[in-house]
């Protein structure tokens, strides 16, 4: 079953076996071999989940506005991470500490999304429309492997969920406020 959520911990536990590896490396030859693979599965994840996971949580999530909020400000601090180790000789002290930045942000996104995020989901989110979700999520790492034609820019997370709030409703709330609240079950 292609479940989303089950989906997003499969590329967690990827993740978290490929920081390892490179652990054991020095050569920046094999570093790279490593990396270059993880920073774009790092990038293509982040976004696909923007794409297609947390614009269905925050039509159904308890606590989904607090998540997704959270959720895109990590992506930024991953991707900030992943696009920086690029601006360095792989190998050098500058690239690893552009990788730990990444690792370090990418280990605490993971732990909260797992705990919050994906749980929430599970939680409301019907099995048939998590499976729908976990195929599209499929063919969006499909059509961008190795972050092919991705936008990989950073997302402003109040505006992120604004515009998907704004999108759900067809309209603005009048009072300003987000109305994610309300919204929770629509499609």
């Amino acid at each position: 079953m292609a479940d989303i959520t089950s989906l997003i911990l499969d590329d967690h536990d990827w993740f978290r076996r490929q920081f390892a590896r490179l652990d054991d490396l020095i050569d920046p030859a094999d570093l790279a071999e490593v990396w270059q693979p993880l920073a774009d599965l790092l990038d293509v994840h982040a976004r696909a989940e923007e794409e297609i996971f947390y614009p269905h949580l925050l039509r159904r999530g308890e606590d989904a506005e607090d998540e997704t909020l959270d959720a895109i400000g990590d992506h930024n601090d991953i991707r900030d991470g992943v696009h920086e180790a690029a601006l360095h000789p792989v190998g050098s002290t500058a690239w690893h500490a552009a990788v730990r930045k990444a690792r370090l942000a990418n280990s605490e996104h993971m732990a909260e999304e797992e705990d919050e995020g994906l749980a929430d989901f599970r939680r409301n989110a019907d099995p048939g429309l998590r499976e729908q979700l976990g195929r599209r999520f499929l063919e969006f790492k499909r059509q961008h492997e190795g972050a092919r034609d991705l936008d990989v820019s950073d997302l402003d997370p109040q505006q992120y969920v604004e515009e998907i709030e704004a999108e759900i409703s067809g309209h603005r709330p009048a009072d300003g406020s987000l109305g994610i609240g309300g919204l929770k079950g629509q499609d």
